[in-house]
């Protein structure tokens, strides 16, 4: 008898971590003003990352996907673009999760909090630029101001994401083991 490929296991960590995604956006500095709206400085990344290392790209990126869509959901200024980034989260998650899968070293784990990361990065300041300039039609310096803005702050975010999610990883992943919520195959 062939395993399913996505059991209900796999459904209930989905939810679980889905729910710490949340939880960790809402772990935030308070709101930095800038003439461009909100900007935050949160622990969501981290927490997206650190589902991708422990459970594997597809069920880590839906969990952060949908943590980081709820999120926006219960927030006016971002529900408009939740589904975006449930793709983006999704995304990074599952780039870390990717990395991440089959036997992890420490220079495996490492890399895929960096990558996934970075990709994240690159995903929204992508978006950033096709709404900014090719939606809405701004001159370029506009444009640039607003990238250099939310890169900064996007970068800060990756940074700490990288750092916290390996130390939260090497933490929590042998409890995990020894209590079999982790598959065979993402140890």
């Amino acid at each position: 008898m062939k395993k399913k490929k996505f059991t209900v296991k796999d459904l209930a960590m989905v939810g679980v971590m889905a729910a710490i995604v949340f939880v960790g956006n809402q772990l935030q500095l308070p709101k930095i003003p800038t003439p461009l709206g909100p900007t935050r400085i949160h622990l969501g990344n981290v927490m997206c990352i650190l589902g991708g290392l422990l459970f594997g790209a597809v069920p880590g990126g839906l969990a952060a996907g949908i943590g980081g869509a709820i999120y926006d959901l219960l927030d006016p200024f971002y529900a408009k673009e939740f589904w975006i980034t449930f793709i983006l989260k999704f995304g990074m998650a599952f780039v870390a999760g990717l990395i991440a899968s089959g036997k992890k070293t420490k220079f495996k784990v490492v890399a895929a909090a960096v990558i996934g990361s970075l990709s994240y990065v690159v995903l929204y300041l992508g978006k950033t630029f096709i709404v900014e300039y090719l939606v809405m039609g701004n001159p370029w310096q506009t444009v640039a101001g607003v990238l250099i803005t939310k890169g900064t702050t996007s970068l800060i975010n990756a940074l700490l994401a990288m750092v916290v999610s390996v130390i939260l990883y090497y933490m929590i992943e042998p409890a995990l083991k020894r209590a079999g919520l982790l598959d065979k195959k993402q140890r």
